[in-house]
Order: structure tokens, then C-alpha cells, then sequence
């Protein structure tokens, strides 16, 4: 996992000197010294004056008195010998410090001198980082959960670009395998030369439509073997399409010119579907692997275990890695006929991508189903001795669940990708119209901004909540327009926008002297204090991996942001130097506003 480092944006700075200040007035008052882990600032609630709060309570027992007058004692000697705080009230246990402005403008001032895309810096400089995510099967198309993690793997990858780390978005498809000969036999049986040409359709919906026709088949012969009184267990292994299917992949691995000619062409439909979908979507990858081409290698894994006695064969034939000692099990490796498992080609990948990138740290984006199988990969790599089994880091999302319940791509119950965009889309399109803000746009900006809109709100949705919380889709919910969603944000750019062009318009300098600006608005000071927590929001999210706090962030800067349009005046204001301040304010949000979606993969409109 990368490791990022302790940057101190311009808001922790001033927290650290105002600890500083804070040891020096228990010196000072009371002649103790306080070390700084005993003092606790946290940013005061909204209906106190203040911006920092300093908990007192765990002090009484150093300092020798109550809470209370320890926050007067402290708050009095800040006032008079330390120029940054201008004020302080006492809340029971709760000594609230009021900050200078001229203390928040020059923060501003520091702020403004790095762009807001300006990298946040990592402990021990740029790591070399992999990012494994979308990893699709080519036996059906993208749904609502590729959704999630296409959106949280690629968001992961600019967090970790933004901390200066050097990060390779790649892609292993699940290209071979028993499954994707399932929706092979089904075409041989019942596709009669179906393509999607002749069909109508994106080639990985063709693909999945006879994957569900195995599976619907496949169900039919065990309820028929069953009735003739097979029993269930082996009903399953002995249906005739299951060992069609199990006789297919033998072939595949065999290397048979027609089973490969087959898979050749479904895949190469599935490919030019995928890649719709990845473009309408706006993800990319740096670097794609195949399983059909990973296998092999892990293979080579394989006889290299069994070479050093770490691996055992069974009586069968398949090859197996004890991993009880670890607190897991038996797995295996290798079947008895000689064909790979899962475990298999993941083997073969991670040693791929460590030749190719060297990585530091190689992250898998992978629903929490599958902890245990990430779990025995990494046990096996050490097992194996290799130097790349610590760098191996399973970021663990949560399901997503529909209130009907799970969904099951061999029942078709799904929730298909490019329908459900197409969906919001559609939903963006029709709030924008019934609040009727559509002037002065060609048919073709509108189609973009309400694709822009829809699939704002789509992300949003699935980015806001904890990558490690399981969540439930609520298509209704999804695609409002209105609260805690992408749109919002989007609209306070759009709004944001607009000011900048009228300032442009009227020629205002938003570059001017504010120095001997008397005061700050509180909205304003809020504004600063928002901005200046950027950096340290990224840091956050690059550690924990979770974009969910840069939708937080997006979210709290918009809000603040729309209090201060609606308590101050921007253009009606007649000190130029405050007028030029604000101005350059909304400019600097707007920046953040875009810089802070942008990590989340959402583009943001110049016209709503």
C-alpha cells in the first residue's frame, strides 16, 4: 500500500504552531510543560465563534484546575501574545480559538501559489504503484457492480497520482476459463450464425445472452437427470452441457484450431463491446493482461512449488498448497486433468506486472467476496519466496445489492451497465429541462452536458459511500438531482463559472492588494479554511484508499460555497479590494471544486 506522508497542508501548519503556542501558555500560566499529544484541536462547531477547539478536560489533572478556567487562563494569554488568534469564548470543557483574517488571508495568499492539481507529496518521494481493477469475464457484459469498481479503481489511481506516486492502471481480463466456454457451447447449440450485426447487439451483450442460455439448459438436464433419479451432486458434474463445456476447455487448453477459431471471434465481440463501455463511462487503462496468455505462467508457478516440496500432489493428479499453518487451507492449484484454476493464472499475473512495473505496492480492487482467495494468493507467493507477496494489497469493496435482492449474472438478473447510463442520462435530461436553464446551447452541448450530468450523479452515488460498506442501489435515489449528489457539485461549478466570466466582463481584478482588508466575512474565513484543507483530504483518501472522502470534501466545499453566494455580494460591492477577494475566491473554489471531482473520474460543466 502506498505509503503517504506527513504533509502539513497550510490549515495543519497552522494547527501545529497554534499547539505550539498553546505548550508555551501552559509554560507560561501554569509552569507546566504539556507535551502536544495531550492537546486536541478539532474544528469548532458551527454555531460557536471560533475555527479551532481545544478539548481541555484531559489537561485538569496536569494543569491542577477545572476545565473552564483552564480555557479562560489559556484563551487570555493566546489573545494578548499571539498575533494569529484574535478572540476566544469558552464552552464548558471547550476553549474555542478565533484565528486573525489576517492570518486566513495569508493562508489564502499561500494557497493561491500552487495550483489546486499541485501533487500532495509521499513519505520517502514517488512510489511505483499498481492498480488492478474492472478485470471483466468476456462471457457477459459489464453491470452495476463493474460499475463500482471500474469507478473506484480508476478514482484510487488519481488519488495516488495526486500524491506524486507513479501509478499504472491496468486490467487482467478473464478471457479463458469454464466459464466463457459455457456461452461458447450455448452458441454452438443454439446461435444458428447469430453476430452483432445480424442480432442488433453490442457484442458482449450477444456473449452474456448465451451464457444465460447455458445456464438455462444446463438447469433443465439436472432437473431431468434428478427426475430420473440421479442424484443432485452428481446430476450437476454429468449434465450433458456441463461436460461439453468441461471437454471444451480441455480442447482450448489443447490448443484445437476450431475451439480457439470460436473463441477468437465471441471474445474479439466482447472486446469492442467492453471498450464502448469503458469510453462512455470514462475510465482507461495504461496496460491490459489476458488469463489466456497468464496461464502459462502460473503454471511455471506451479512446478516451481511442486520443485521445491512447498506444493503436493495428490493421488488424482492436481497439485494443491497447504496453507492450514497460515489459518486457511488446503487450495487448489491445478486439476487433475492438467487445466488451471483462478488461483492459477493470478499466480502468472502478479509475477507479470512486477517484471513489467518493479511495483511497490500492487493493489486489487476486488469485491470483499473473494478475501479469502486474495488472502490464499498472497500466503502462496510466500510460500513461494517471492519478493512481491507483502506488496500485494486487496482493496476489499463491499457488494451491491438491489432491493429485490442479489444479482446473478447466470439468471440474467442484472443491472446492466450501458442501459443503466443510458437511464441516467435520460433522468439528467429531464430535470435539466423541467427547471428550464437549457438557453444559449447548441443540441449538441446540451447532449454532452446531460451525459456529463447523468453520469455524475451515477458516480457520485457509487463513490460517496465507503468502498469497504456493502450498498444497496436504489435507481431512484441514484439519479436525483438535487442534495448530496454529483449534480449539485457540478451546478455550484456552473454557477462558478458564470461569475468568473461577468468579472471578466466587467474587468475586475482579482489579483488586487487585500492587505489592509479591516475584516473577513465568517462565510468567507470559512471558505479559506475549506480550501486550505485540500492537500490533507487527499493524503486521507490515498491512505485509507477511499474516494468516499473526496466526495465528502466535494460536497462540504460546494455547501460552503453556496452560503457565502448567498450571505455575500459579490458585484454589488463597492471596496474593490473586498470585491476583488471574493471574486478570487470563487475562482479558487471553482479550481478545487474541479481538481476534487476530477479525482473521482466526474467532469464538471462550464454552462448549466
Amino acid at each position: 500500500m502506498t505509503r503517504v506522508g506527513p504533509y502539513l497542508c497550510p490549515v495543519q501548519q497552522l494547527e501545529s504552531s497554534l499547539k505550539t503556542a498553546l505548550q508555551t501558555a501552559a509554560q507560561a500560566v501554569f509552569g507546566v510543560e504539556v507535551p502536544a499529544a495531550s492537546l486536541t484541536l478539532q474544528p469548532t462547531r458551527k454555531e460557536f465563534a471560533g475555527s479551532f477547539t481545544l478539548v481541555t478536560f484531559p489537561l485538569t489533572k496536569s494543569l491542577g484546575k477545572g476545565p473552564e478556567q483552564i480555557g479562560q487562563a489559556l484563551g487570555e494569554w493566546l489573545k494578548t501574545n499571539e498575533s494569529r488568534v484574535r478572540g476566544y469564548n469558552v464552552v464548558k470543557g471547550f476553549l474555542n480559538l478565533e484565528i486573525a483574517d489576517a492570518e486566513w488571508l495569508a493562508q489564502f495568499e499561500q494557497l493561491r501559489a500552487q495550483p489546486a492539481t499541485a501533487p500532495v507529496g509521499t513519505e520517502g518521494g514517488p512510489q511505483r504503484v499498481v492498480v488492478e481493477y474492472s478485470s471483466p469475464n468476456t462471457n457477459k457484459p459489464l453491470h452495476l457492480g463493474h460499475l463500482r469498481n471500474n469507478f473506484l479503481g480508476y478514482s484510487v489511481a488519481e488519488i495516488l497520482k495526486a500524491t506524486g506516486a507513479t501509478v499504472t492502471k491496468a486490467n487482467l481480463v478473464n478471457d479463458r476459463g469454464i466459464h466463457i466456454c459455457k456461452s461458447m457451447i450455448a452458441y454452438q447449440h443454439f446461435g444458428q450464425g447469430e453476430t452483432p450485426a445480424s442480432a442488433g447487439m453490442k457484442g458482449d451483450h450477444l456473449a452474456g445472452k448465451y451464457y444465460v442460455l447455458f445456464e438455462k439448459h444446463y438447469r433443465e438436464e439436472i432437473r431431468q437427470l434428478e427426475a430420473e433419479g440421479v442424484a443432485a451432486d452428481i446430476a450437476k458434474k454429468s449434465a450433458p452441457l456441463m461436460t461439453e463445456a468441461q471437454q471444451m476447455l480441455q480442447a482450448w487448453e489443447a490448443g484445437d484450431p476450431d475451439v480457439k477459431a470460436l473463441w477468437s471471434q465471441m471474445n474479439g465481440w466482447v472486446y469492442e463491446g467492453f471498450d464502448a463501455t469503458y469510453k462512455n463511462i470514462g475510465v482507461d487503462f495504461d496496460q491490459y493482461y489476458y488469463e489466456s496468455e497468464t496461464y502459462l505462467l502460473g503454471k511455471e508457478r506451479v512446478e516451481e512449488g511442486l520443485s521445491k516440496g512447498v506444493f503436493f500432489k495428490k493421488e488424482n493428479g492436481s497439485v494443491w498448497v497447504d496453507l492450514q499453518a497460515e489459518g486457511l487451507d488446503e487450495k487448489l492449484l491445478l486439476r487433475a486433468d492438467g487445466t488451471s484454476v483462478y488461483i492459477t493464472q493470478d499466480l502468472g499475473t502478479a509475477e507479470l506486472k512486477y517484471q513489467d512495473f518493479g511495483y511497490d505496492s500492487s493493489i486489487y480492487v476486488i469485491a470483499d467476496e473473494q478475501n479469502y482467495h486474495m488472502q490464499v494468493l498472497q500466503a502462496t507467493l510466500k510460500k513461494l519466496g517471492k519478493p512481491y507477496a507483502d506488496a500485494i494489497h486487496h482493496l476489499s469493496y463491499g457488494m451491491v445489492d438491489l432491493p429485490s435482492g442479489k444479482m446473478k449474472s447466470r439468471e440474467g438478473t442484472v443491472v446492466d451497465a450501458d442501459e443503466l447510463v443510458r437511464d441516467v442520462v435520460a433522468a439528467a435530461k429531464a430535470a435539466t429541462l423541467e427547471k428550464g436553464k437549457t438557453e444559449g446551447l447548441s443540441d449538441a452541448e446540451l447532449e454532452e452536458l446531460y451525459h456529463m450530468l447523468g453520469l455524475g450523479a451515477l458516480k457520485y452515488y457509487l463513490l460517496k459511500v465507503d468502498p469497504k460498506k456493502r450498498m444497496l442501489f436504489n435507481p431512484e435515489e441514484s439519479v436525483s438531482l438535487e442534495g448530496h449528489t454529483g449534480p449539485f457539485i457540478q451546478y455550484s461549478h456552473a454557477r462558478i463559472a458564470a461569475i468568473r466570466r461577468k468579472a471578466a466582463e466587467l474587468g475586475i481584478d482579482a489579483q488586487a492588494d487585500w492587505s489592509q482588508l479591516a475584516t473577513l466575512e465568517p462565510t468567507e474565513q470559512e471558505l479559506i479554511q475549506e480550501l486550505a484543507r485540500y492537500a490533507s483530504v487527499v493524503a486521507e483518501a490515498a491512505r485509507n484508499l477511499s474516494p468516499a472522502v473526496v466526495a465528502q470534501y466535494a460536497y462540504d466545499l460546494a455547501k460552503a460555497y453556496n452560503r457565502f453566494y448567498a450571505e455575500v455580494s459579490i458585484f454589488q460591492e463597492t471596496d474593490p479590494a473586498k470585491r476583488s477577494l471574493r471574486v478570487a475566491l470563487s475562482a479558487r473554489v471553482g479550481e478545487q471544486i474541479k481538481a476534487s471531482m476530477g479525482l473521482l473520474g466526474i467532469q464538471v460543466p462550464e454552462r448549466m
